[in-house]
């Protein structure tokens, strides 16, 4: 789906917005039990659209909210 956004990078917005490094997530937690919230969501989507993610929309992110999901989501692999 794109090339742009990596896992890498995925994670590492998601950390941002979350003040916490990058290592500290784990693939299968859910980020809203880490204190992500629907206006970070919508933020993080704002930024992947822009970066080429085109098609996300925020029920996507929403339903599972879990890294591993969202990474295969923008990234075009399995979830």
């Amino acid at each position: 789906m794109n090339q742009t956004l990596s896992p890498e990078r995925i994670r590492a917005d998601v950390a941002e917005l979350l003040d916490c490094d990058p290592s500290e997530i784990e693939p299968e937690e859910n980020l809203i039990d880490l204190g992500l919230d629907s206006v970070r969501i919508m933020t993080l989507i704002e930024r992947w659209r822009a970066a080429g993610a085109a098609a996300v929309e925020f029920p996507d992110l929403a339903e599972r909210p879990e890294l591993a999901h969202w990474t295969a989501l923008l990234t075009g692999g399995a979830a």
